[in-house]
């Protein structure tokens, strides 16, 4: 009896249960992590606006137990509420002075928080109900915006952690020249990179962890920190929804408040991307919106629950490239434990009880790897095109400067205020506002073929003759003509997704006679030119080789050409080291000359793919998989 397969759905990392004490300890790792931004911006807010201490401990308390009711929604999800994946939800810093401006408009204090909390919770509901329309703008975020807003993240957050690196724990005022405070920091910094250096598996991926409690410890040790604050703390501490009243709405702060949901809307899609390109999983406009609602239901609880505006915590993505921990069960845990914090002040204490210089230590290199993010998505970036140049350049010049000087934000009217209030906010507009003023302004709109100057439109294509179509894609297709045909008798074509399937099914319907002039169209391995440049150009692991480690891979080639009478082919991309070129053709020797057709035509299909990605500028598979630029196209 013939038993049918069974199809065994592959788990993604993302998806990983992890054992209850790995959750407990990765989450705890971004709880400590978070834990200072957290209660930055309550404290920040509070005492700005005239809050007495209780007050200020209900602000705390309630903000960490809606931080970890936001970041379970977001990372577990329900309904197309959450993106699903490992992303901390936190207050964000953009709202700070919108907050402080609206409580002081009316009175301050927690007069003053109704109006607040009335203006969050309109701007949560908005965010909520425009998700879907907002996922559908993505075409203008390509990776020279999200890119750029990614570093400048990266880079604003730098000083927040140097100034924690040079505070005195005692005085809580910067220090910088006292060299026992940079001892602290450069401790951690110094533990952090050697757990990482000289452990694997979860001592690796604690490194953080380990560096703030041994830090923190030492701290205890030599007198430079206390948990005083432990016993202080009342044992049970629930802050109710509305503890300081009704809400109360007013035209001009729910405005505001919208705007800065809008804003922060563009730092959580540069955050949901930064993830997906970490933890390897596409992510898609629906994703997109999904992370929005996940931000507006998790604002209107902020609101009902005496907290602020929350947004997906930058910080947070740092630590998920640098532990490799990509699970989003870690951040649900993570979501528990700050609840447990919000309701025990005594927990929270302990946290707390981290001196600044430890945390700075940690928190520069957190923030940097957000920056790197950034600069990677960056190098995919066609700067040979000057319009990237000058959104890059500009973006992030205006970024520095407000950082540096935030006091900028007072030589403009008030209405410019929430624009200049970070450097964050202004990089990120800047960006947005450039691309739009660059590429979809007086022009055909974007493009799907063609470099900088002279880009093709989707409606041209389908306009074109055989032989320009030819021209513009025969280097998909290694310029043969029976591949290049079929997939010219596709058109029209609906969208980019349409034109780079007219190719793959082009490859796919050639006779055998067909498919082998296609292999036999290919150069091989290590051939130049009579310039002595390389002819197979997609091989950039054979780039820059010794003259030994040349004529090896000449040998190989002649040897697998005299085999089977056709060319090694390799996907270049796929094939980072020379080593492993030789490895993969050698083995290919045992192969039948049937197998040998099938593999060179795999390979085929992928260099084609990559090929059609350079031509279209989408190189980077996650903007092209993403952005859906190209798809909106007609």
């Amino acid at each position: 009896m013939t038993t049918a397969p069974v199809r065994i759905k592959r788990k993604h990392p993302v998806d990983d249960v992890l054992p209850v004490p790995k959750l407990a300890a990765y989450g705890f790792q971004h709880v400590v992590a978070f834990y200072a931004g957290a209660v930055l911006v309550p404290i920040i807010i509070g005492g700005a606006i005239g809050l007495s201490e209780a007050e200020l401990l209900k602000l705390i308390t309630a903000d960490l137990f809606t931080c970890g009711i936001a970041s379970i929604i977001q990372a577990v999800g329900f309904w197309k509420v959450g993106v699903r994946l490992p992303l901390l939800q936190g207050v964000t810093f953009a709202g700070v002075s919108p907050v402080i401006a609206i409580a002081l408009a009316h009175g301050g204090g927690t007069d003053g928080l109704l109006y607040v909390y009335g203006a969050v919770i309109v701007a949560g509901v908005f965010t909520f109900a425009i998700a879907p329309v907002y996922s559908r703008l993505l075409r203008f975020f390509p990776p020279v915006v999200t890119g750029t807003l990614l570093t400048i993240i990266g880079i604003a957050l730098l000083p927040v952690g140097a100034g924690d690196a040079v505070t005195n724990p005692q005085t809580h005022e910067h220090d910088p020249t006292n060299g026992r405070w940079l001892l602290y920091a450069l401790g951690t910094i110094v533990l952090i990179v050697l757990i990482q250096r000289f452990f694997r598996g979860f001592l690796a991926t604690i490194a953080v962890l380990i560096g703030l409690v041994v830090g923190t410890v030492v701290a205890l040790i030599l007198g430079d920190a206390s948990m005083s604050g432990v016993g202080d703390a009342s044992a049970i501490g629930f802050t109710p929804p509305f503890a300081f009243g009704a809400p109360k709405f007013e035209v001009v702060g729910c405005i505001s408040m919208i705007i800065v949901l809008m804003i922060c809307a563009v730092e959580s899609t540069g955050s949901v991307f930064a993830t997906g390109e970490i933890v390897g999983k596409r992510v898609r406009k629906d994703d997109i919106a999904a992370t929005l609602r996940a931000d507006g239901v998790a604002t209107v609880i902020g609101g009902s629950f005496n907290s602020f505006p929350y947004t997906a915590f930058s910080e947070n993505v740092g630590l998920v490239r640098l532990t490799g921990v990509k699970s989003r069960w870690v951040v649900a845990a993570a979501g528990v434990i700050m609840i447990v914090l919000g309701l025990l002040p005594k927990a929270a204490a302990v946290v707390a009880a981290i001196p600044p210089p430890v945390l700075g230590g940690a928190a520069l290199t957190l923030f940097a790897t957000v920056a790197v993010v950034g600069i990677q998505t960056l190098s995919r970036v066609d700067f040979t095109d000057h319009r990237n140049l000058i959104i890059v350049a500009t973006s992030l010049a205006l970024a520095m400067w407000v950082t540096t000087y935030p006091e900028v934000s007072q030589a403009v009217p008030s209405w410019l205020e929430i624009l200049f209030g970070s450097g964050i906010t202004i990089g990120a507009v800047s960006a947005i506002v450039l691309n739009i003023l660059f590429f979809h302004i007086g022009g055909r709109g974007p493009t799907v073929a063609g470099g900088p100057g002279r880009g093709i439109s989707l409606g041209e294509v389908n306009k074109m003759t055989e032989d320009q179509f030819k021209q513009t894609f025969g280097r998909v297709g290694q310029n043969v003509d029976w591949v290049l045909e079929r997939a010219y008798a596709q058109r029209p074509f609906a969208d980019a997704h349409d034109l780079r399937g007219a190719f793959q099914d082009a490859l796919l319907t050639g006779s055998t006679e067909e498919q082998l002039e296609l292999i036999r169209a290919f150069p091989d391995l290590g051939s130049e030119d009579e310039t002595g440049v390389s002819r197979t150009v997609d091989h950039k692991a054979l780039d820059n080789l010794e003259e030994d480690e040349h004529s090896n891979v000449v040998e190989l080639a002649s040897a697998y050409r005299a085999h089977f009478g056709f060319p090694l082919v390799i996907s270049a991309r796929e094939t980072e080291h020379y080593d492993r070129v030789l490895r993969n053709g050698w083995a290919r020797m045992d192969n039948s000359e049937t197998v040998e057709k099938s593999f060179a035509l795999i390979e085929i299909a992928k260099i084609a793919n990559f090929r059609f990605d350079d031509l279209v500028a989408d190189a980077n598979p996650i903007a092209a998989a993403v952005f859906g630029r190209l798809n909106d196209l007609g």
